[in-house]
C-alpha cells in the first residue's frame, strides 16, 4: 500500500525545521560575537539572557525535530545565506549598529519561520500540531528578543550618529512591549526542554499516535489514509525500537521481569500488524478493521506505560536520571529515524 513513507507536505515542513536549526546555530554564534564587540554592560547583560534562551531553544528545536519524525534537509540557499551573514558578522565591514540590525533581521526571520510551521501544521494534520507544541516557547521568546533588540538598536544607533546616549525611556518602552507579549502568549508557552524527562517525551509520542489513529479513522480518502498511516508506521516503529533499546532495559530491574517482558511482547504484536497493514489496500474493509485492532493493542500498551511503568520510574529514578533517559531516548529515535528514512529511498 505505502509506496513512500514521506508525504511531500510533511517533508517540506521537515526542511523548514532544519532551516530553523541552522539559523539557531547562527543566532547563538552571533550573540557570542556581539557580546565581545560591545562594551555597554546593560546591553551585554541583555545579550547574555538572549544567549541563555537561545541555547535552551536549540534543545527545544532538537526535541521538536525528533518528535516530528520526518527526515528533512535544510535548503541549500539557507546554508549559503547563513555563511554570508556569518562572514559579515565576523568581519569589519559593518558597524556595530549594522551588525545588530542584521541580528534583528535573523530574529525576525526565525520568528516568522516558527509561526509559518505552526500555520502549516494546522493545514496538514493535527498530529503535526501535537509534535511541534514545544515550538511555542521558541516563537514567543524570539518575539520578545525582537522587542529588546529594537531598544538596543536605538541606543547604539544614537551613539554612532551623535556620540551621545539616547533617552533611557527606551528600555521602559521595551519592557512594556515584552510584558504585553507575555500577556498575550503566556498561556501557550510550553515547558522547556531542560525540564522534560523520559515520561514527558514518551507521553508526547503517545499523544501524537492517538491523534494519527483518529485521523485515519475519520477519513475514507485513500491518499489521506496513506499519508497518515505512513506517519503512524514511522512513529510507532521508531518509538518501539527506541524504548526497547533505552527504556525497557533501564526499568527492568525495578519494574520487574514479567511486566517488562509484557511490554516487549505487546510491541512485537504491534510490529506484525504494522507490517501487514503496509501491503493492504487502504479502501478495503479489512484495513480499517486491522487499524482498530492495532489501536486497541497500542492504547492498552499506552495505559500500562503511563500508569504502572511511569509510577515505577517516578519512584526509582532521580530527576537527573529521568532527564538522562529522555536524552538517550531522543538520540536513539533520531538514529532510528535516519536509518528508516535511508531504507525507504
Amino acid at each position: 500500500m505505502v509506496t513512500s513513507l514521506d508525504d511531500a507536505k510533511r517533508t517540506a515542513i521537515a526542511s523548514k525545521l532544519e532551516d530553523m536549526k541552522l539559523v539557531q546555530n547562527l543566532l547563538i554564534a552571533t550573540e557570542q560575537s556581539l557580546m565581545s564587540a560591545c562594551n555597554d554592560a546593560d546591553i551585554r547583560e541583555r545579550l547574555q539572557k538572549m544567549l541563555d534562551d537561545d541555547q535552551k531553544n536549540m534543545g527545544i528545536l532538537d526535541t521538536v525535530i525528533v518528535q516530528y519524525g520526518v527526515k528533512g534537509e535544510p535548503k541549500s540557499t539557507t546554508r549559503e545565506m547563513m555563511q554570508k551573514v556569518q562572514s559579515l558578522m565576523q568581519g569589519s565591514e559593518l558597524s556595530l549598529y549594522e551588525k545588530f540590525a542584521q541580528f534583528e533581521l535573523l530574529k525576525h526571520g526565525q520568528t516568522m519561520s516558527g509561526l509559518l510551521i505552526h500555520k502549516a501544521a494546522q493545514v496538514v494534520g493535527a498530529d503535526i500540531e501535537a509534535a511541534i507544541t514545544p515550538l511555542n516557547t521558541v516563537n514567543f521568546e524570539n518575539r520578545a528578543h525582537q522587542e529588546q533588540l529594537k531598544g538596543i538598536l536605538e541606543v547604539i544607533g544614537v551613539r554612532e550618529l551623535t556620540g551621545k546616549d539616547a533617552d533611557q525611556g527606551i528600555w521602559a518602552r521595551v519592557q512594556d512591549a515584552v510584558a504585553a507579549l507575555s500577556g498575550v502568549a503566556g498561556s501557550v508557552i510550553s515547558r522547556t526542554d531542560d525540564e522534560m524527562n523520559i515520561q514527558d517525551i514518551i507521553r508526547m509520542d503517545h499523544q501524537k499516535v492517538n491523534v494519527l489513529f483518529g485521523q485515519i479513522e475519520s477519513t475514507d480518502d485513500p491518499q489521506e489514509i496513506q499519508e497518515y498511516f505512513g506517519q503512524l508506521y514511522k512513529d510507532l516503529t521508531v518509538h518501539a525500537e527506541a524504548e526497547e533499546q533505552v527504556v525497557y532495559p533501564a526499568v527492568r530491574p525495578f519494574y520487574g521481569e514479567h511486566d517488562t517482558q509484557e511490554l516487549y511482547d505487546e510491541q512485537a504484536e504491534m510490529k506484525v500488524i504494522l507490517d501487514s497493514l503496509k501491503s493492504m489496500n487502504p479502501t478495503s474493509p479489512q484495513f480499517k478493521q486491522e487499524i482498530k485492532r492495532l489501536k486497541d493493542i497500542v492504547m492498552d500498551h499506552v495505559r500500562q506505560e503511563e500508569s504502572t511503568m511511569f509510577a515505577a520510574i517516578r519512584n526509582n529514578c532521580s530527576d537527573e536520571q529521568k532527564e538522562q533517559l529522555a536524552t538517550q531516548f531522543k538520540t536513539a529515535k533520531r538514529e532510528l529515524q535516519d536509518r528508516l528514512s535511508a531504507s525507504m529511498k
